[in-house]
């Protein structure tokens, strides 16, 4: 089994964070594959995996880092493949991290999603995927109609709780 998606982390410090990408993609039966690879710590392996990564299969890249955030960036600008950014929150509540990733310049585009937000990320990443996959749209579509059901759901929760002042 080949990777579809790759889910990239500065630091395994960052696995708390983008394993909530890792839980999605394995429950969408998505492959995947993850590592941490540093801008500036490995600069020569971010490059190389860069320049590989559509030859091996891969479809989309998830970059997570944090502070200076520049791993999404730097993948960007060596593939063509589409790269989500996950900014990590560390210094300044991840402000440093979602600014640094999400002000690339022309032509060196990232998609950056909230800070912390893996989740997110896969899902991005999935919906890319399924344009040309009608058994993965259709998962995507379930995935959808759960989270209008939990609302509803929980709505329904709401109503039977009583206050003296609730009007519904």
């Amino acid at each position: 089994m080949n990777p579809t998606v790759s889910i990239i982390m500065g630091s395994t410090s960052d696995l708390p964070v983008m394993e909530k990408a890792a839980v999605f993609l394995d429950e969408m039966d998505i492959p995947f594959e993850m590592q941490a690879l540093s801008a500036h710590r490995t600069p020569d392996a971010v490059e190389q995996f860069a320049k590989n990564a559509a030859e091996r299969g891969v479809r989309v890249i998830i970059a997570g880092a944090g502070m200076a955030a520049a791993l999404p960036g730097v993948i960007a600008a060596q593939t063509t493949l589409p790269v989500i950014g996950v900014p990590i929150k560390g210094m300044l509540d991840g402000l440093d991290a979602l600014l640094s990733i999400v002000q690339m310049p022309p032509g060196i585009p990232v998609a950056t999603v909230g800070v912390n937000g893996a989740l997110n990320a896969a899902i991005l990443a999935a919906e890319m995927l399924a344009l040309g996959d009608a058994e993965l749209q259709r998962k995507m579509v379930d995935y959808k109609e759960n989270l209008k059901n939990k609302i509803e759901k929980a709505n329904a929760e709401l109503s039977e709780v009583k206050f003296r002042h609730k009007t519904n």
